[in-house]
């Protein structure tokens, strides 16, 4: 066999692995793409015509009549502002919070540090229940305000462990260099851990970001009395009901003639899109640090 013949075949089985494998991913692909184009179909489709069944991913019948139906809802806008607000200011105080808590037990030189993880670890398994801690609420006066958003959750121990073995795989060598050059625990946290620390804490900010946008039950519990410190997904939890119930949520409208222009499917296709599109619209900027964080370890010796 000449080595023409050889080279030949090798191309032509590295062509049919590469076939192969492109279209395991644009099956996977479609797979993913596929329920969330449906939705939007349905979304962005007349409710009756949407009665009728077969959308795929583009609708039959264009119309913005289910986006105007729940942008009409009185508290929208207002839920909209206070859930920007809630999602920035819970990521970034939730970041600073479990990164200074991670660097402080992740020192070897902290003696409370077994103490301090063991603590943490046990709030994983042990909780006090829903009564309990709508008491302590209810006691720390935070009911009614906006800081019931963040404080219950500033700290996890779920992100402060996984800051925690971030953090661990850094040379401590690089926090003793920094040390010699006359830096203190402060600037060796914000000029050396943080930076390195991004793909983690890209990780968390995400988890964070997801977790404070889609939150409503806090704002059921605590401020659901409360118009001006209303969410966006407690009203849309709202409006849901109030195409499923017909109750007559929709201030200065009948429902009974919103509810022969749209339908109660129509309406939850179109709530679906107004709370994913945000959060899809962030992670392409997080996407980098996550690659990162993945091959980090591939040139280590």
């Amino acid at each position: 066999m000449t080595s023409k013949t050889v080279k030949s075949g090798r191309s032509w089985s590295n062509a049919t692995f590469d076939f192969f494998i492109y279209l395991i991913l644009a099956l996977v692909t479609v797979v993913t793409l596929y329920p969330f184009l449906n939705v939007l179909a349905i979304s962005l489709n007349d409710s009756t015509d949407s009665v009728r069944g077969g959308l795929t991913i583009y609708p039959r019948a264009f119309t913005l009549k289910n986006y105007e139906t729940i942008f009409a809802f009185g508290g929208l806008m207002t839920g909209l502002k206070i859930s920007i607000l809630r999602t920035l200011v819970g990521t970034v105080l939730g970041l600073i919070s479990a990164s200074m808590l991670a660097f402080t037990i992740s020192r070897s030189d902290f003696q409370g540090r077994r103490f301090v993880s063991t603590f943490l670890a046990l709030t994983m398994y042990v909780s006090g229940g829903l009564i309990p801690f709508y008491i302590l609420i209810r006691d720390l006066h935070m009911i009614g305000t906006f800081a019931v958003y963040v404080l219950p959750g500033l700290v996890s121990a779920f992100n402060v462990f996984i800051i925690r073995s971030f953090i661990d795989g850094i040379p401590f060598a690089l926090q003793e260099s920094a040390k010699l050059d006359g830096a203190n625990d402060w600037t060796i946290y914000w000029r050396v851990i943080l930076p390195l620390t991004k793909p983690a804490l890209a990780t968390i900010a995400l988890f964070l970001a997801v977790g404070q946008w889609n939150a409503w039950f806090d704002t059921y519990l605590y401020n659901g009395s409360s118009e001006h410190l209303t969410t966006l997904q407690f009203e849309l939890m709202k409006v849901l009901q109030s195409t499923t119930t017909n109750a007559d949520s929709f201030r200065g409208r009948n429902m009974t003639e919103v509810m022969r222009q749209i339908s109660p499917e129509s309406v939850k296709m179109a709530i679906t899109i107004v709370v994913t599109v945000p959060i899809l619209v962030v992670y392409p900027f997080l996407q980098k640090y996550f690659v990162k964080g993945m091959t980090l370890g591939a040139v280590k010796s």
